[in-house]
């Protein structure tokens, strides 16, 4: 264990959240495996779980916006989960073009049972921060919502990075 510790006490932020999200897709996927969900799917059903308790019948694109997953991919997912019988995809009557997204009955049962199983598994990531209702945790989402706040272009900052195979300038 000590030596997981070190070479995190010497990471960069970038390494130590790329990390972290690879531990959180690893165990919710084994966590919700057992109800026939994967951790995007999981995403997916969660995200439009809480958008139907708001009243909010997205439609894919908002979705994948909300959710931060490419578009296709959310189609992709979309197609599967109704294959299964957990998403109704139905067009948009206001936009033909787009196609909106609901719970199925069972859907909404497995998504249901998926929750507990995810919530729990946060107390438990979140337990040496105090767990979900700890003030560390609230202070640490506020954190990580800072950055997921940031516009990123991917080109910023290019220029500034020296070319590995070209000889150091001299002063």
């Amino acid at each position: 264990m000590s030596s997981a510790k070190s070479v995190s006490e010497n990471a960069t932020p970038g390494f130590l959240v790329w990390r972290l999200s690879m531990k959180w897709r690893v165990a919710v996927d084994r966590a919700v495996g057992p109800l026939g969900l994967t951790h995007a799917q999981y995403s997916l059903v969660a995200s439009l779980y809480g958008m139907h308790h708001d009243g909010v019948r997205p439609s894919q694109r908002r979705l994948a916006d909300h959710t931060g997953l490419e578009p296709l991919y959310v189609s992709k997912l979309a197609r599967s989960l109704e294959a299964a019988g957990i998403v109704d995809r139905t067009r948009d009557p206001a936009d033909p073009r787009a196609v909106q997204l609901s719970l199925t009955e069972e859907g909404r049962e497995v998504t249901r049972r998926a929750i507990t199983v995810v919530q729990g598994l946060l107390e438990q990531l979140l337990a040496p921060l105090g767990g979900l209702s700890g003030e560390r945790t609230r202070a640490f989402g506020r954190e990580l919502a800072t950055l997921l706040d940031v516009p990123l272009d991917p080109h910023a900052g290019t220029e500034a990075i020296p070319d590995a195979t070209s000889p150091k300038e001299q002063p």
